[in-house]
């Protein structure tokens, strides 16, 4: 601490004040903001990705779009998903095989885990991704939707922290830390996201309300495509005595 900070502090004993640290509110780049503290949904939704600070910190193939939700009075809400031949999905030419719902009890979390990308036979994995999200990254045709799982993700209830991260082979390493509304919180942050196979993902409850949501994934489910890591949070052990008491061979 600086003499000003020490005598701002010096009515609290010394061990106390070697122990102050200060939470840091400088604002930072977009890049820094949105890999480091997390954005607002809304501001990804708004971003030009043609601009360079945002194309190099966005992770390829991801997609983060609006949705209008409606009040409905005295009853409640309405928000359509997403359209199959309408907006970001029928632009990619992604449509769910299966549709899923979770509820995410608050203050927990989920992840991280990925889904495998698949590599046509005789390509170098580096060299195929990078065809499709870097060199030829608008000729969706490419993409093996049939072969390999593909999030998308709405919320319908409570707000989210979702965390992404590029672990694609050939591709830089990003991360993407955003906040996402449910939709009984109407705003720009109501959001759907596409999270493309390979990107590990991650998800925290925000606050003390439950999180609804609704996910569709470009095939039914397999359990093969579902690769955990750093998912110790997802388990929760039994207390010690009673492991032990179970372990009994009475």
């Amino acid at each position: 601490m600086t003499k000003r900070e020490k005598n701002l502090w010096q009515g609290i004993d010394s061990t106390a004040q070697n122990a102050l640290t200060a939470r840091d509110y400088h604002t930072a780049s977009f890049a820094q903001e949105l890999a480091q503290r997390g954005v607002e949904a809304g501001e990804l939704v708004a971003a030009d990705k043609s601009e360079r600070e945002i194309k190099e910190a966005w992770i390829p193939g991801v997609e983060i779009f609006a949705r209008k939700i409606h009040p409905q009075r005295h009853r409640g809400f309405f928000g359509e998903f997403v359209r199959r031949d309408e907006g970001i999905l029928a632009r990619i030419g992604l449509w769910p095989k299966q549709w899923s719902a979770a509820r995410m009890f608050a203050h927990t979390e989920k992840g991280f885990h990925v889904h495998p990308p698949t590599i046509p036979e005789g390509s170098a994995e580096a060299a195929w991704l990078r065809r499709l999200f870097v060199d030829d990254p608008e000729n969706y045709s490419l993409r093996r939707y049939d072969d390999e799982q593909w999030d998308v993700m709405f919320f319908l209830q409570g707000r989210v922290e979702m965390i992404l991260c590029d672990i694609r082979a050939g591709l830089p390493r990003r991360v993407m830390r955003f906040f996402v509304d449910g939709d009984n919180h109407r705003g720009n942050n109501n959001v759907g996201v596409v999270i493309p196979p390979g990107v590990a993902h991650a998800i925290r409850a925000e606050g003390a309300e439950d999180v609804i949501m609704v996910y569709g994934t470009s095939t039914i489910f397999h359990p093969e495509f579902e690769g955990r890591i750093a998912s110790e949070i997802e388990t929760a052990e039994l207390p010690l005595s009673w492991q032990e008491f179970l372990g009994r061979g009475d």
